[in-house]
């Protein structure tokens, strides 16, 4: 079974004219959080699957990690630093702003085991399977 990225847009609450007229003020004022979708690999072997996102310049502190009912979601900040006295930017490509990302667990992971870690820039993310069983009967032929 594959691990499946949970659609956000499946789950979200209407839009309705009250909330449009709420984003179109907060957005004109400037006040909007800026959101970002870090990138993503998924990999699978025979004794796990492993997430890693693409998340530079951030600390283990920064993250938040929850798995509810299979549902395993990723959220987190990551703040621009501050504008410096003397300093100004040309280019800023990196992304910044609040991220969160979800994804359905396959029946077979144990959710007890999940681990992550985070290392130059990438936060991983190791999803241990259940041993497979495999059902074995000796029939004998009358």
């Amino acid at each position: 079974m594959k691990l499946v990225r949970y659609n956000h847009l499946e789950n979200q609450t209407p839009v309705t004219f009250s909330s449009m007229l709420d984003r179109l003020f907060n957005e004109s004022m400037g006040s909007s959080l800026r959101q970002f979708s870090p990138a993503v690999d998924i990999a699978e072997d025979e004794k796990s699957y492993e997430i890693q996102l693409a998340l530079p310049g951030m600390k283990k502190t920064d993250f938040k990690i929850d798995l509810v009912d299979r549902k395993l979601t990723i959220s987190g900040e990551r703040k621009q630093e501050e504008k410096k006295e003397g300093k100004n930017f040309h280019s800023i490509e990196t992304q910044y702003g609040a991220f969160k990302r979800s994804f359905f667990l396959p029946d077979d992971v144990l959710e007890d085991s999940v681990e992550a870690s985070y290392q130059d820039g990438l936060l991983s993310l190791v999803l241990p399977k259940k041993e497979k069983k495999t059902n074995r009967a000796s029939i004998e032929v009358k």
